[in-house]
């Protein structure tokens, strides 16, 4: 079984950076799609972006173009989420998922993400 681990999230003030990892364990890296993922309180889960798992295709939400980058280390069977000029509006839940099948496309969709984390808070004052 896969274990997904989120951490990073945090406290930053309206422009700031936030880098988040995600840890994946109990199989090889490689072998997963990864998607991010974020709710806010009261909203619905939305796409952020996620990165196929050949590594050569990537796709990001439009409120997060240009600020956000997804990337992985597959040698440290991590994922990152590098989040700058980040506003209020980008607060929330933010979830790893991955995925052996998994189809990154511009829909940002979840099927075929079968393990999720726990996720990591973002907080962004203004």
């Amino acid at each position: 079984q896969l274990q997904v681990v989120e951490s990073g999230g945090g406290l930053v003030q309206s422009g700031g950076s936030l880098r988040l990892s995600c840890v994946v364990s109990g199989d090889t890296l490689t072998h997963y799609a990864i998607g991010w993922f974020r709710q806010a309180p009261g909203k619905e889960r939305e796409g952020v972006s996620c990165i196929s798992r050949s590594r050569d295709i990537s796709h990001y939400a439009d409120s997060v173009k240009g600020r956000f980058t997804i990337s992985s280390d597959d040698a440290k069977s991590t994922a990152y989420l590098q989040m700058n000029s980040l506003k209020p509006n980008d607060a929330g839940q933010y979830y790893c998922a991955a995925g052996g099948y998994y189809y990154c496309s511009e829909l940002l969709w979840t099927d075929g993400l079968h393990y999720w984390g726990k996720g990591t808070l973002v907080t962004v004052s203004s």
